[in-house]
């Protein structure tokens, strides 16, 4: 497609079922003019690039013959679109509310700052009933992966998610760069995603240990990026703290192993870390402690 104003971008890999959900989901806005969608295929075995390739021909597809991460894959979508405004949906998210590309046009023609717009999604397997709210726009520190939108211009200028954290903390990686360079990012509840997931059920999957680790060693890794040095030493201790009270001395020990793996990964990835830094002043720490927390979950209320 020439000159798309928007794309929309998914990675997945051997999630056939969801996919299929996704894509009926947002087929309305599959249709529309200047809308291109990109999906990476990270090494499925299910089937997935055969269905896309016969069920929506109108998708480019790429595939990775052998899995390359999450972050590999949505740097490689973003690397592709030509689009004005990238959309990033996971493999089990679709977009839920009305007129969401208006929206997201106008709200980026007004807003010259903003390099993200963060989504409000509901995470569970079916939505609620009452899907209103009386939340208001608002500057917020990051974003969520699976229902956010770029202003593509700005994505080249700052550096690409770092592959090396494989899972997790990519978008609090762009978050900070982009606040380094003056950008901002905003939070439109305007606009729903249903991310279709069980939360409390993850913890029995048994990727639970292994995205533990992940979870823990990329927020490791985004202290000794981006804090001022004064300022880790506390908040690593009392993360690891944190997760042997709540986790490690209630008899979680697939938690211990998790901590014990995610520590190896900060020792290998310290010289990285230290050369990759790119630390807020004091001044930018404290501006940036001030905005308003990312908005990870949203419920209706009772």
């Amino acid at each position: 497609m020439h000159n798309p104003i928007f794309s929309i971008l998914i990675t997945t890999k051997n999630r056939l079922t969801d996919l299929k959900i996704t894509l009926s989901s947002i087929a309305h806005l599959l249709k529309q003019e200047h809308v291109e969608c990109i999906i990476c295929d990270d090494g499925s075995t299910d089937g997935t690039s055969n269905f896309i390739a016969t069920q929506y021909p109108s998708i480019q597809l790429i595939k990775n013959s052998k899995s390359k991460g999450l972050i590999y894959s949505r740097n490689k979508l973003l690397s592709l679109t030509q689009a004005l405004y990238a959309i990033t949906l996971d493999d089990d998210a679709h977009i839920v509310s009305q007129n969401t590309l208006e929206s997201i046009k106008v709200f980026f023609e007004s807003h010259k700052r903003c390099a993200v717009i963060a989504f409000r999604i509901f995470w569970g397997t079916s939505l609620p009933n009452n899907l209103n709210h009386k939340l208001t726009n608002r500057r917020v520190k990051g974003f969520v992966g699976c229902g956010h939108v770029w202003r593509m211009e700005v994505w080249r200028s700052i550096p690409n998610y770092p592959e090396w954290f494989v899972f997790y903390g990519e978008e609090e990686f762009a978050s900070y760069q982009l606040f380094k360079a003056g950008w901002e990012v905003h939070y439109v509840p305007e606009i729903l995603v249903h991310h279709r997931v069980d939360i409390k059920g993850r913890k029995s999957h048994k990727d639970y240990k292994i995205r533990l680790r992940r979870s823990l060693r990329s927020g490791w890794y985004l202290y000794f990026l981006f804090y001022p040095l004064k300022t880790i030493p506390r908040r690593f201790l009392y993360t690891l703290w944190i997760q042997i009270k709540t986790k490690v001395l209630k008899g979680d020990f697939r938690a211990l192993l998790a901590i014990f793996q995610a520590l190896g990964n900060l020792v290998i990835n310290f010289p990285r870390l230290l050369k990759q830094a790119n630390r807020l002043s004091n001044k930018e720490f404290l501006e940036y402690s001030k905005l308003a927390n990312t908005k990870l979950y949203w419920n209706p209320k009772k």
